[in-house]
């Protein structure tokens, strides 16, 4: 492990963005900022695991052997169990609802896919009743 500090729990939960991002699992901290981009299930997924103890979403997902053992290079310690909130608490900053910000470009071109060939569609209308 390459992290012997023992974290208190509101020092890990501080760590809450794309650019500094720690998870608590199984009784260790990991600080991920620098894996966001490589994360098969993107960086969404372990922006949802910060302040709070991920484990049980960590063991739900099923991660392979190598996977685990990736983890070892991103352990910066142990958290302090006696200050974990109690089950169902969760201390979180404010943060836009998942997707809001991810999504509007997607939401963008998707808009844009329909209105475009409409508009296409009444130009060609318009040139054709125009010309005759």
């Amino acid at each position: 492990m390459a992290g012997s500090k023992i974290y208190r729990f509101d020092e890990v939960a501080k760590h809450d963005d794309a650019e500094d991002c720690w998870l608590i699992v199984s009784g260790k901290v990991y600080d991920v900022s620098s894996y966001m981009a490589e994360h098969p299930g993107g960086r969404d997924v372990l922006l949802s695991a910060t302040g709070k103890d991920a484990t049980v979403e960590f063991d739900n997902v099923g991660h392979s052997s190598s996977g685990r053992e990736l983890m070892d290079n991103y352990c910066v310690g142990t958290i302090d169990s006696s200050t974990l909130p109690k089950d169902g608490d969760r201390v979180k900053p404010q943060q836009a609802p998942e997707g809001s910000a991810d999504r509007t470009p997607e939401f963008a071109m998707r808009i844009l896919q329909f209105i475009a060939p409409v508009m296409i569609l009444g130009f060609a209308f318009v040139v054709r009743h125009f010309t005759k």
